[in-house]
């Protein structure tokens, strides 16, 4: 599809690809809806046109739609966004709609996008347009957004429009100039083929490459060392769109072909000129010979035998005067023919020189690291194809040297070797101020070389912090969406910190890595002198995902911890409570159960809580079921503390009323011994008293006696 075919449509802005980029370096497509009804026939012509523009590379990154639906009604807007999934959906990453700031709401519950993305195959968000930075920064918007992008889309039409006219011209042009070429090297192979003279070409060559030239210039004049306003402002018509290498190509080719069909030219007017002199000379000398023959036999035929010696004699003078003369003729033309070759051979070498040396002088405005590797390679195949013809040159230059060396005339029945000094000095004379023109060629090659070479080294350190910042971003979707396990016990919540230990100096490492590509950017955009080129949106890219990715791993070690506190302290009760270990102290016991109880129910809470980012932004770890699951195990294990603290509870009452019993056994048991002990007293004291009344009445006995 051309421009030309919906050019009243295109001027509609109805779509546009300001040139910005999302985070992911993916394309923004802008759908400004009006007030007006939208044509949905339209729109989607416009979407077919402009997804046509894109390379195969850059539809892969996928696109983000930005569809403006401020000064439209909700009805259009959804069947914008529902339009969007039979046009492009494999594509579309993205889909932001700003919305009005205030009609929209009450009718937008009755059809929620994020519930539809499995059927849309992408993601829709409502957004207001002064929050669109959260998902694409300032300098990739453009001004109806608040940013700073400068776009201008008839001036993007107007180009586009150029830009398919010299497309479709230079194309035509080259197909013609190689059937041409061709022809005319045929036409060399050949000799006895008529040349075709008049096959010309339908195009002037110098108005397309001047029409080349001028798009190109217009291409190159914002792309490499920013716009002339000093913002970064992206062209639409940049590498990833594919029009600046065209062009470029399509210049190389065109001029390359160009230059042969003007050396094609020349040969033929030259070659034309040489047979004209050639036929000319060739008629007369021979005219005199055949009219000086023919008076000759008339005379051997009526002559006396007396002059038919000397008639003879003139008539083989005449034949060696015009042998040699006819000798004189081929040695001449041999000459005037090598000659013509090796000013051909010049000349040809004299433009491809010019050629070089254009490309040299040019300045030096690449597209990315493939393109300069493409304009180096392209620059060392002309340095090599100069010097096969300054070789060819210098062989050509021997041959006409030698032949002007040899070349002699015949004067008084004698060869006289003819004076070439002149002639051959000037051969001499071109052959070295093509081999100085080469040299200086040669010397500029070698700087742009290594400016090229550091270009590519630019591009490769922006590309691969770019890929830093892609790889940091992967690192924290996998945190987020894959490191959510908590470990079911203390060693397992200790395995897993140490991995995640390891998963953050891995994300250490890819930042730090980003940020000496990008200081290697800042040190080689110095040695290049591109003041206004930086790395872009690059470094502040760069240092959102860090603070991001360091936000959510101070949280992941939080609750890894908080897991790692919880499971040692379950574990305590669980495991020191056992037959196997005793009893706990009283007061130890509580204060663990309490310190389960406190941290269970604090990572329980925590579980809940999103990672907000510095950006205000918040995000959840894994998915909701994800959460779940493991706040389900944390229950679970607080639940078996709790019983485990029930069963100890009724055990100490078992031991207590034992205790009880034993002490109350003891008790009858003293007051039992008490009262055996206090009668065995009194029966001691008893047999005392007896005995001592039977001492007594012994002693009376006596003393009566």
């Amino acid at each position: 599809m051309e421009a030309t075919n919906i050019l009243p449509i295109l001027k509609k802005r109805l779509a546009f690809l300001s040139g910005g980029k999302d985070r992911r370096s993916g394309l923004i497509l802008t759908i400004p809806l009006c007030t007006e009804q939208t044509s949905m026939e339209e729109l989607s012509s416009t979407l077919d046109y402009l997804l046509g523009i894109p390379s195969d590379k850059c539809k892969a990154r996928g696109f983000t739609v930005i569809v403006d639906g401020r000064k439209s009604q909700w009805n259009i807007v959804k069947t914008v966004v529902l339009m969007l999934q039979n046009v492009i959906p494999a594509e579309v990453s993205l889909v932001c709609v700003v919305k009005p700031d205030e009609f929209w709401d009450k009718k937008v519950t009755h059809f929620c996008f994020w519930k539809e993305k499995d059927r849309l195959g992408f993601e829709v968000i409502l957004v207001s347009a002064n929050k669109l930075t959260r998902y694409i920064e300032p300098c990739q918007l453009t001004d109806e957004f608040g940013g700073s992008l400068v776009y201008d889309h008839m001036d993007w039409v107007n180009k586009r429009l150029v830009f398919e006219k010299f497309t479709k011209e230079s194309t035509s042009l080259l197909d013609e100039l190689v059937v041409i070429n061709e022809s005319e090297k045929s036409n060399q192979l050949d000799k006895e083929r008529p040349p075709d003279c008049n096959f010309l070409p339908s195009l002037d060559p110098e108005t397309v490459l001047q029409t080349g030239h001028e798009l190109l210039s217009e291409l190159q004049q914002r792309r490499f060392n920013g716009s002339e306003g000093g913002g970064v402002a992206w062209s639409p018509m940049d590498d990833e769109l594919l029009a600046q290498p065209q062009v470029m190509k399509l210049l190389d080719s065109l001029r390359e072909q160009y230059t042969k069909y003007q050396e094609v030219c020349r040969q033929r007017s030259k070659r034309s000129q040489l047979e004209e002199i050639q036929t000319k000379v060739m008629q007369e000398w021979f005219a005199v010979y055949v009219e000086l023959n023919q008076q000759i036999a008339a005379l051997l035929s009526a002559g006396d035998e007396e002059d038919l010696v000397e008639l003879k004699g003139l008539q083989q003078q005449l034949s060696d005067v015009c042998y040699r003369q006819a000798s004189q003729l081929e040695s001449r033309q041999n000459v005037l023919q090598s000659a013509h070759e090796f000013h051909g051979t010049a000349q040809d070498l004299s433009q491809q020189l010019d050629g070089l040396l254009g490309m040299l002088c040019a300045d030096v405005a690449p597209t990315d690291g493939a393109a300069i590797q493409q304009t180096l390679k392209h620059l060392e195949e002309k340095l090599k194809s100069v010097e096969g013809s300054l070789a060819g040159l210098r062989e050509k230059g021997q041959v006409v040297m030698d032949q002007m060396s040899n070349q002699t005339t015949w004067s008084y029945g004698k060869d006289v070797p003819i004076e070439n000094k002149e002639n051959i000095d000037h051969i001499q004379g071109v052959m070295e101020d093509m081999q100085l023109r080469k040299q200086r060629c040669e010397d500029m090659v070698d700087v742009r070389r290594l400016k090229m070479l550091q270009m590519v080294q630019l591009f490769k350190c922006e590309e691969d912090a770019s890929q830093a910042v892609e790889w940091l971003g992967e690192l924290l979707d996998a945190l987020l969406k894959t490191h959510i396990r908590l470990g079911d016990d203390a060693q397992e919540t200790k395995v897993l910190l140490e991995k995640h230990k390891k998963f953050v100096d891995v994300a250490q490492s890819t930042y730090d890595y980003g940020r000496q590509l990008l200081q290697a950017t800042v040190v080689l955009c110095q040695s290049l002198r591109c003041t206004t080129r930086s790395s872009g949106d690059t470094l502040p890219r760069l240092n959102r995902v860090w603070k991001q990715f360091t936000v959510t791993s101070e949280e992941r070690v939080h609750r890894l911890e908080m897991a790692c506190s919880f499971h040692t302290a379950a574990e305590k009760v669980l495991v020191q409570t056992s037959p196997e270990q005793g009893d706990l102290p009283v007061e130890f016991e509580q204060e663990t159960y309490e310190e389960v109880e406190t941290v269970g129910k604090a990572l329980l809470d925590r579980l809940t809580v999103p990672v907000i980012f510095p950006d205000g932004s918040e995000q959840y770890f894994g998915s909701p079921g994800d959460m779940a699951s493991s706040a389900l195990h944390i229950r679970d294990k607080m639940k078996l503390v709790e019983d485990r603290k029930l069963t100890l509870h009724e055990e100490d009452e078992e031991d207590v009323e034992q205790l009880q019993y034993d002490q109350i056994h003891d008790q009858d048991k003293e007051l039992q011994d008490d009262e055996e002990l206090q009668d065995d007293q009194e029966l001691q004291e008893v047999d005392k008293e007896l005995q001592d009344g039977e001492e007594l009445e012994l002693e009376t006995d006596t003393e009566k006696s």
